[in-house]
Parts: C-alpha cells; structure tokens; sequence
C-alpha cells in the first residue's frame, strides 16, 4: 500500500484530511507517527513557502510523498492580515478564541468586513518538483460568535451567499465548500491520475 504523510498535528486538520483521503487506497500517516519531529518552523512569507517548508521537511525525514497545507484568513479591510500569521495573530501561544476576539476588536469600526479562507497544499515527493494546489472561500467577518464545529475562525466567517458561520456547517457539509477541501480535491484527483 502506498503512503502518504500529513505534515501536521494540528487535530482538526487531521480530521478533515483524513476524512477526504479516505477516497484513495493510501496508508495515510502524520506528524503524529514521528513524534521525534519536533515542531516545523513556519519562516515563509506565504502560505506556498511555508506549505512547502513543512512538506520538504518532512519528506525529506521520511523519504515517502508528503503534503503539507498552510491555510488563514485574509481580511480586506486589514490589508490582508492575518494571513501567514493566522494561527499567530494574537501571539505565538494564543488560543483560537485569543486570535477570535483581536480580530473582532480590529474589524469593531471596520464597514468592509470581506474575508477569505486560503489554503495552499504542497505535495512533496523526494527528488522531485514540489507540486502545489490552492483554493479560497470568500464571505465576511461577522460581528459575534456562531456555530460549535469547526475550528480557528470559523466561528465568526459567514459563508458568501448564505448566513451561515462556517462554525454552523457538519464536517461532512464543510468538506463540500472548504478552502481546504476544495485544495485536497484537486490534490486527490492529481494523485488518482498518476
């Protein structure tokens, strides 16, 4: 059976991509598996170099294909911030609820409250061109808190064209419309054509 390493031990992510992997006849392994990796620095300026800095890492450990995601949220009237900074916004140990209520005390005036997921995904294999596969949700910043699934900002994005906070959606229901989702869909259908 081939393998396939999620460079990630974020819990939600592992869920989601499992989830989705779950179509191909892949031996489907995290960071979890290594626990003598320590923690990836994430030194890039986008979400690609950092994708590709977890999964070349990675790979390059474990000499089997990696993928790697680097996902946040860009919101217009912030220029763009969090962005590479998402999980990070309120500071390096801050919690989801911590980066939650700066965003909110940050958009408090904001008329503009458009945002967008982005997920880039990077797969590594060893010696080989990375390959990367990218998607986006569009909605806004809503002024409270909303929904008990999901996780990071999902609570306070309402999806474009509906009122619903990502955080309302089941994870089957999320796995339709995600950046994430719609980024692993493409990776999945890459590897079905290999």
């Amino acid at each position: 059976m081939k393998e396939i390493v999620i460079a990630t031990k974020n819990p939600h992510k592992v869920t989601e991509m499992t989830n989705l992997l779950e179509s191909l006849e892949y031996d489907v392994k995290t960071l979890y598996d290594y626990p003598e990796i320590g923690p990836i620095e994430e030194t890039g300026d986008t979400f690609k170099e950092n994708a590709l800095i977890k999964a070349k890492t990675l790979s390059e450990y474990t000499k089997t294909m990696c993928i790697a995601d680097d996902s946040g949220i860009e919101v217009d009237a912030l220029d763009g911030e969090p962005g590479v900074y998402s999980a990070r916004f309120a500071g390096e140990k801050a919690t989801y609820d911590d980066n939650n209520r700066l965003l909110l005390k940050k958009m408090k005036h904001k008329t503009n409250r458009k945002a967008r997921f982005v997920t880039v995904i990077c797969l590594y294999y060893p010696d080989q061109e990375p390959v990367f596969f990218e998607s986006t949700l569009n909605g806004e910043i809503a002024k409270d808190f909303k929904g008990l699934n999901g996780f990071g900002y999902d609570p306070l994005f309402i999806v474009k064209g509906t009122n619903r906070h990502l955080a309302e959606y089941a994870l089957q229901e999320k796995n339709e419309i995600s950046h994430r989702a719609k980024a692993l869909k493409k990776l999945i259908d890459y590897l079905k054509a290999k």
